[in-house]
This record gives C-alpha cells, structure tokens and sequence, in this order.
C-alpha cells in the first residue's frame, strides 16, 4: 500500500497505543513517533460488563475492551478536530474487532486500511514491510 504523506498509522494491542506519521512520500515513507497518548479508559467496551461470571468477559478482557473504546475515542476526537485526515490502523485482530465497534463515521472516512495484525512494539522498518507486503 502507498502510504501518503501526512498520514497516521496506529498500532493496538489489548493494553498498548502506538502512533506514527509519515514524514516521507508515497513511494519512500519515514515514519516518525509521535508522543505517548492518554486514555481515557472509563468506558468498559461492549454493552458496559462489570463482573465476571462463567458467561461474562474476565476483568483482563473488560480491560482489553475498555483500552480499545478509549483508543478508538482518541482517534475519533483527532479525526473530527481535523488533526488526522489519513488513518491506518494495524491491531491485534480481537482489538480490531471492539475499536470498529466504537469508531464514528468521520472516522470510519479518514481510515485508509485496517489490518488484523499486532505490530505494537516493532520498529518502524518492519511497520513499512508490513505495509508493502499486505494488500
């Protein structure tokens, strides 16, 4: 995929955020970090569960969820406030799954590609292959 310049590329795991901006062009992205974001991560994820029992999501799951509505809420308010018109999004597939749940449709617009892979962590040389290599 051509990666165009200016664009955001998050990385989401259950409980870790991660955000680059291509610096570069099309055809020689350069991703560069951006800060560390805090989460407001109050909201319990789908349907709002607050114990656990044999046919409810463990705390950690709750957890995971609460993580992926609170990224998803950040992306939201960057996304309306202008601040990133160019989205991709590489999460763990579970992730992917809660954030879709909770993006609003300006965000849904700005999103170039999602991937269900968790690349949190990795070095932006691997972010790139794994932009070029699926399609």
């Amino acid at each position: 995929m051509l990666l165009p310049h200016g664009a955001v590329i998050a990385l989401i795991d259950g409980e870790k955020f991660e955000l680059y901006r291509n610096s570069g062009n099309e055809a020689a992205p350069e991703l560069a970090a951006l800060p560390a974001v805090k989460l407001d991560e109050h909201n319990k994820g789908s349907g709002g569960r607050h114990y656990s029992s044999a046919g409810n999501p463990s705390e950690s799951q709750q957890s995971e969820d609460a993580h992926a509505a609170g990224v998803a809420s950040w992306l939201n308010a960057e996304v309306l406030a202008h601040r990133i018109d160019k989205l991709v999004i590489f999460a763990a597939p579970r992730t992917l799954g809660e954030l879709r749940k909770h993006y609003h449709k300006q965000t849904e617009q700005a999103l170039l590609k999602e991937y269900a892979k968790d690349l949190v962590g990795r070095p932006p040389e691997q972010i790139i292959s794994a932009l070029r290599e699926t399609h």
